[in-house]
């Protein structure tokens, strides 16, 4: 797996610019012979999973609720303690996971959008872009506050990865 270019996003109410933070990830690498490459189909359907059943990815995540389920999009709502964050889900079949969170109590809206990438036949790379909502905050301490969300955003994006290739691995996500 590499990274060209991860939890949470938009958890604050702030106000100015938007914190954007975009990044890629190889999903398979054919130079690297101990990675069980995946396909289309597989990566698809670990990101629906992640999408319809979230505390698989999410161990922080203490509950999922989804409200209404209409075809390609659902509405859920997502439990941390006792916070309750309702966000809606649209899936563009074999494309993309878009994760849309409206401004709600202390919680500015954000967005994030989970792309398929194929360039080549069975090169695959998804795109993850964050839109928090909020802004990038300014002078010294908020350049390594920032830094540390682009992280720990990238970091749980891996995660997610590694989950859906165990799951694909354990023939969890259909025939590889």
């Amino acid at each position: 797996m590499t990274i060209c270019g991860r939890p949470g996003g938009g958890l604050s109410k702030q106000h100015g610019k938007t914190m954007k933070f975009t990044h890629l990830i190889e999903i398979n690498d054919p130079l690297n012979p101990l990675l069980t490459p995946l396909t289309r189909a597989q990566l698809w359907q670990g990101l629906v999973l992640r999408a319809e059943q979230p505390q698989l990815f999410m161990p922080h995540l203490d509950g999922c609720t989804i409200v209404e389920h209409a075809g390609i999009s659902m509405q859920r709502e997502l439990r941390y303690g006792s916070i309750a964050i309702r966000d809606h889900v649209t899936l563009v079949p074999q494309q993309q996971v878009q994760y849309r969170i409206p401004a709600q109590a202390d919680i500015s809206a954000s967005r994030l959008d989970m792309t398929v990438e194929e360039p080549q036949a069975g090169m695959l790379y998804v795109r993850f872009a964050y839109d928090d909502g909020g802004h990038e905050d300014e002078g010294e301490a908020g350049a390594m506050y920032d830094a540390f969300r682009r992280s720990a955003y990238q970091e749980a994006d891996i995660d997610t990865i590694s989950i859906i290739r165990e799951m694909a691995v354990e023939g969890r996500l259909g025939p590889n």
